[in-house]
């Protein structure tokens, strides 16, 4: 139900005189008129002059972030000025009108839905084209049975929660990879110590002799490796996931604080609500009980009663206007803490990006270095010759030219 604008009634008194500049006519559920500031977001049940003052919205009201702008809050929980006593019934009902139709639960708290009028237009979002946390967290997230579940803030606490433990298994995954490294060097030294085919000879046995050294060099090139990985890639995983565990923490229960304050706000209005509708009641039994007979005592119960009904009034707007300055403040650190956690999961994940990068690199880096530890083994193979080994060894180990022949008789 969207309160809609309307022109002083016929027969009006002040028809002839126009509103000042800013205030706009509303129709209240009742059918009552009640006026809005426009600029300053004040309402009021009397028609304001023309010399009416415009009144300053509270500071505490005010939007303290420069980058967005904030939609005003529903003009029935904005601070009320000092009403007369004939409009306190007025105030109850409407109050209750719009705990019942004008209100939705936003991340498990309830809040007065914000109207749309001419003056008061569709919100927009805070941050257009950019599909920001600050925009689209504010609901609560549904079962497939249509029952909220979950708090659109908890949602992105999860996302975020879900990042840290990816990041922490990727620090695992290099982890691991370091260890089969390690292990990886240790067996290539071994290996280019053995003394497997040492007396191999000639060329043959001179690539032989070089390959064990390729081994002994790779072992090396693999030891530094998994050095880097440690230093360079494992080390800045896991402390950038210990500080951004920390600002997570510090996010969580600094929302927390805020949303309980709010609530209990928000029970503040309500039980206020409630004890002006109960003066009010016990106000029209009284009148209705006046009684010629008892006409003093009764003139005296009715102004004990209207006392208690203005002080349950005056009760009712101090507790609308804490609850309006808590929720502007949850309002803000919301945008403020959601903006927050968007920059760290950008920073996450630029950050794993990098270190992801400076694994691919060392590892091209070590590929490279193996190649040119293989490509001398590879020449001197090419170089093998048979004929000249077999040349070599002849010279080297022959033990005479002169055959047998026949014997003559």
């Amino acid at each position: 139900i969207k309160p809609a604008a309307t022109s002083p009634a016929p027969g009006d008194e002040t028809k002839s005189v126009p509103l000042p500049q800013g205030w706009r006519c509303y129709m209240s559920p009742e059918g009552c008129r009640y006026y809005v500031n426009t600029a300053s977001k004040e309402t009021t049940w009397e028609r304001p002059s023309a010399t009416y003052g415009t009144p300053v919205r509270p500071p505490a009201q005010r939007n303290s972030l420069p980058e967005v702008s904030y939609p005003p809050p529903p003009p029935f929980f904005l601070p009320l000025p000092l009403m007369s006593q004939r409009n306190l019934s007025h105030l109850s009902l409407t109050l209750e009108f719009v705990s019942q139709f004008f209100c939705i639960q936003i991340n498990c708290v309830t809040f007065p839905l914000p109207s749309v009028t001419p003056d008061q237009p569709e919100q927009q979002l805070l941050k257009p084209n950019e599909w920001s946390y600050c925009d689209y967290f504010w609901t609560d997230k549904k079962d497939p049975q249509g029952t909220p579940s979950v708090g659109g803030f908890e949602v992105l606490l999860q996302k975020q929660l879900k990042g840290k433990q990816m990041q922490k298994e990727m620090a695992e995954f290099v982890r691991e990879r370091i260890k089969i490294e390690d292990e990886y060097c240790k067996n290539l030294s071994k290996l280019s110590q053995s003394p497997l085919a040492a007396q191999e000879e000639g060329t043959l046995g001179e690539a032989w002799a070089q390959l064990k050294r390729s081994c002994h060099d790779e072992a090396e090139v693999h030891l530094k490796f998994s050095n880097k990985l440690q230093c360079e890639v494992e080390k800045p995983l896991l402390t950038f996931r210990d500080n951004f565990k920390k600002e997570l923490k510090k996010y969580d229960h600094h929302i927390i604080d805020l949303r309980k304050q709010l609530a209990s706000r928000y029970a503040g209005v309500e039980k206020a609500r409630k004890a002006l509708a109960d003066r009010q009641k016990d106000l029209e039994v009284k009148t209705q009980q006046l009684d010629i007979k008892h006409m003093n005592k009764h003139e005296e119960d009715i102004k004990k009663a209207r006392r208690k009904s203005t002080q349950a009034g005056d009760d009712l707007m101090h507790n609308v206007d804490l609850y309006n300055r808590a929720q502007s403040k949850w309002f803000e650190e919301m945008v403020t803490t959601s903006l927050e956690l968007e920059r760290l999961e950008v920073e996450r994940v630029e950050m794993i990006r990098q270190n992801l990068r400076q694994y691919t690199t060392l590892r091209h880096e070590t590929d490279m270095f193996n190649q040119s530890t293989v490509e001398p083994v590879d020449q001197l193979l090419q170089n093998v010759d048979p004929a000249k080994d077999r040349e070599l060894w002849v010279q080297e180990h022959k033990t005479g030219e002169l055959r047998p022949v026949d014997m003559d008789i």
